[in-house]
């Protein structure tokens, strides 16, 4: 189980024709997240033209747009449609447009909020998040060196080690490696090195080429 959201907050932003335009993006979980983020944005940006903005949300399947005073369509439509399209969800993106004196025409203005969006998106950097177990791994220390090396092996992200009366590894893994890794664990230390499920949370996941 996996979906594609963004890590951070960011920002970026380009001219068109001596338009500003602004993209800010966040991650949210709520609705009452994503409107205060918009709220911000528009006290942060309170002189600008205009204040465009969309969300998606896992949760009940929601999406929200406006054009705030831009032709129908011509604003958070392409907004929405660049989230929709890049597979993100869970995420609120602002549109800001400091009006430069030169109409842009209807085209020109849904070009220049999908590439607002876009903009945006690459700054709070997309990722896969994937639901994965967080295991540990103990063992004695003559055995370290190959239960750290087995890990990342297997597909696990080490996220710390402690060094009591035995070594545990915590680290994080997909739960379809688990039966793989526990075999492997107990080849490469004759069955001495214990493994147990601490949890399970979602984890970021970098993008593959094909995303």
């Amino acid at each position: 189980m996996e979906y594609i959201t963004v890590r951070q907050e960011g920002a970026d932003e380009f001219i068109e024709r001596k338009s500003r335009f602004i993209g800010s993006c966040r991650p949210v979980k709520t609705e009452e997240e994503a409107l205060a983020f918009i709220a911000a944005k528009k006290s942060q940006y309170w002189d600008a033209s205009h204040n465009v903005y969309a969300y998606v949300l896992r949760e009940g399947g929601i999406q929200r747009f406006s054009d705030d005073g831009e032709p129908q369509g011509t604003a958070g439509i392409p907004v929405i449609e660049t989230l929709k399209k890049s597979g993100v969800v869970d995420a609120v993106v602002v549109a800001t447009r400091y009006f430069g004196g030169i109409l842009l025409g209807g085209g020109g203005l849904i070009r220049a909020y999908s590439h607002t969006a876009s903009i945006a998106l690459a700054a709070a950097e997309k990722v896969r998040m994937k639901e994965c177990l967080l295991l540990e791994a103990s063992c004695g220390y003559d055995q370290y060196g190959r239960v750290q090396a087995l890990v990342p092996e297997c597909g696990g992200i080490v996220e710390d080690t402690a060094f009591l009366e035995q070594v545990t590894v915590r680290f994080r893994l997909e739960p379809e490696a688990r039966e793989a890794l526990a075999r492997r664990l107990a080849d490469a230390t004759a069955g001495r090195a214990a493994l147990q499920e601490a949890g399970r949370g979602w984890y970021p996941f970098p993008l593959g080429e094909a995303d």
